[in-house]
């Protein structure tokens, strides 16, 4: 029986709370485990219960910092007290002097990202370059707390090899299909209406709230081409957020992005539907025709998997983790290009015979991707550290017990000196 505590407390939303809501039922499936599962209070009430998963609550105000500091005063007492043998923080920071081994998940790519970086001076946006340097020199600093360090893509796991120096492991997040169309309650009336108002157009579809790395100028650039490369046919971009910095989480200013799209012409090429609950956003994949990612720099891009297992061709920005994750699942272009962009939605648009084939080894790739597969090999690391260290794992006892050696030692020496 291995013990694990997870530290959720940076799952508020997005892919971390994604992350939580499959792993901890999969978790609980296990006989062979146990695990404590840290959280924030107001999240606490969307987990079920289960016999071997128990949930510890924590509000730390302040937002990142806040809960870096929570971590690093506070965190070593629970995971005492919760008796694991392993700590798994979720959230790209590692807990300093863990008292136990701990397996870190390290999931954001902008603390790497050269053209993040270059995006946001360009922008002028000082203060979050500020905030993304410092954070990242804390994520560094975390690889090298960590016991193990784990990323969700082999080419995030080498981003993060080079630039921290330290071996960096990669397991894929999963999907669960079934999970994610199970509920067939329909979409609010409004976001229909907006579906239906575009059912005659040709539909791309782009998850994704509004902030820079996602490229979304890139998209709204390319909308101009395909008017002219499609003559006679309405083009329609779905987005799951709306193209305004107040109805968007982070620091991400929307602005430019709003008036490129009011410039170039393209607001009614634009369905802006806000922020789809997740479990009804497969209604949004089966609306759509081509489901499109520019992104500059991303870890695992989970919505590709969600278009993927929805048979939708994918038009992706050529990553290396977009090509590891997609494979030939999806055809690529230059990740600032809008005409590349463009071009290669008009290829899969006008030959069903490639879109045919992109949907169909989409729908084979994204078998690929399970989170029991996941979970196994999160345990067999757990194992494999608390096998690597003495009695029952805990790396504190052990140095309790050195020091306490030396006092003797210290104590002896003095007498004999006396």
């Amino acid at each position: 029986m291995i013990r694990l505590f997870i530290n959720g407390l940076a799952a508020s939303a997005g892919a971390g709370l994604t992350y939580l809501r499959n792993v901890i039922p999969h978790l609980a499936r296990r006989p062979d485990a146990q695990a404590t599962v840290l959280l924030s209070a107001d999240l606490r009430g969307e987990f079920a219960e289960f016999s071997n998963i128990s949930y510890a609550e924590a509000s730390p105000s302040g937002g990142v910092v806040g809960r870096f500091v929570f971590e690093q005063t506070k965190l070593r007492d629970l995971v005492r007290r919760s008796g694991a043998q392993v700590l798994v923080s979720t959230g790209n920071f590692a807990l300093r002097d863990s008292p136990v081994p701990q397996i870190l998940l390290s999931g954001n790519s902008l603390y790497v990202s050269a053209d993040f970086y270059r995006d946001v001076r360009k922008r002028r946006d000082y203060m979050l370059w500020g905030d993304t340097w410092i954070k990242g020199w804390f994520a560094r600093r975390s690889v090298r707390w960590a016991d193990v360090t784990v990323a969700p893509s082999k080419a995030f796991a080498e981003d993060l090899s080079k630039w921290t120096g330290k071996n960096v492991l990669s397991v894929y997040h999963g999907f669960d299909r079934n999970l994610f169309t199970s509920d067939s309650t329909p979409l609010p009336d409004s976001m229909q209406k907006q579906l239906q108002e575009s059912a005659d157009a040709l539909k791309l579809l782009f998850v994704s709230h509004y902030n820079y790395y996602r490229n979304f100028e890139t998209l709204i650039r390319a909308l101009v081409i395909l008017r002219e490369r499609l003559p006679g046919k309405k083009v329609k971009l779905i987005l799951t957020c709306h193209l305004s910095s107040s109805k968007n989480p982070g620091w991400y200013r929307a602005e430019t992005a709003a008036s490129l799209m009011s410039i170039l012409g393209v607001r009614d090429n634009i369905v802006e539907l806000g922020s789809v609950p997740y479990h009804l956003l497969h209604h949004v994949y089966r609306a759509c025709d081509i489901y499109v990612s520019p992104a500059y720099t991303e870890t695992f891009a989970h919505p590709l998997v969600e278009a993927m297992s929805s048979g939708l061709p994918v038009v992706a920005s050529d990553l290396r983790v977009h090509r590891e994750i997609c494979r030939d699942a999806a055809i690529y272009f230059p990740r600032f290009s809008s005409d590349g962009l463009a071009e290669r939605v008009v290829q899969v648009h006008q030959s069903p015979g490639v879109a045919e084939t992109l949907s169909q080894n989409g729908l084979t790739r994204a078998q690929d991707f399970r989170w029991d597969t996941h979970v196994e090999r999160l345990l067999a690391l757990a194992q494999e550290l608390v096998r690597a260290n003495p009695s029952d794992g805990t790396k504190m006892e052990t140095k309790n017990r050195d020091e306490d050696r030396e006092a003797v030692k210290r104590s002896e020496s003095n007498g004999s000196e006396r």
